[in-house]
């Protein structure tokens, strides 16, 4: 089965519009016949595995037991396999290494992260090109801004897309994810 990651914020709860927007992509990516791997935990990672999981998909929550030691938190009840691992980077390789394509919602510095990382994962070759997509606006101007900057590689975002809908995120990751 084909697994794809929503990477996002853990902010966003559950009356917030972001939020269902993520559910609705996580709903869509199960219909499709995907697993839905996300971080496991709260706000848009949770969005993402309960749309999955009322999909009747495969939910995967990478974990950080590190993480939850220090914060006291807990995979979302809709994660149906758990992987854990001990660091923040070693659970940043499973959520690259892991899926064949990525969905960038909104999020911050850990989200950032996954964007920069699976790039340049593709970009080295130490992981085969897969889609990468970003949901809206919010990460194109930072996008543009490095892309535009002169001091990125002319490859640096490798196979970004940007989609304004759940429904344009699941035409473009079927489109080169047979499931």
């Amino acid at each position: 089965m084909k697994t794809v990651a929503v990477f996002g914020s853990a902010l966003p709860t559950p009356d917030s519009p972001i939020y269902q927007t993520s559910r609705e992509i996580g709903r869509l990516l199960g219909e499709a016949g995907y697993a839905v791997m996300t971080g496991g935990y709260n706000g848009l990672m949770a969005a993402a595995s309960q749309g999955a999981h009322e999909a009747g998909a495969k939910v995967i929550g990478a974990t950080c037991l590190s993480l939850e030691r220090q914060r006291g938190s807990k995979p979302n009840p809709w994660v149906t396999e758990i992987i854990a691992r001990e660091s923040l980077r070693d659970r940043l390789m499973v959520l690259v290494d892991v899926p064949d394509a990525y969905v960038l919602m909104p999020g911050g510095l850990g989200t950032l992260n996954e964007l920069v990382f699976a790039s340049e994962s593709m970009r080295s070759g130490d992981i085969t090109r897969r889609p990468l997509v970003c949901y809206g606006d919010f990460w194109r101007p930072i996008v543009e801004m490095v892309a535009d900057s002169g001091y990125m590689h002319h490859q640096g975002w490798g196979s970004l897309d940007f989609a304004n809908s759940p429904e344009h995120i699941v035409e473009l990751i079927s489109a080169h994810v047979p499931r």
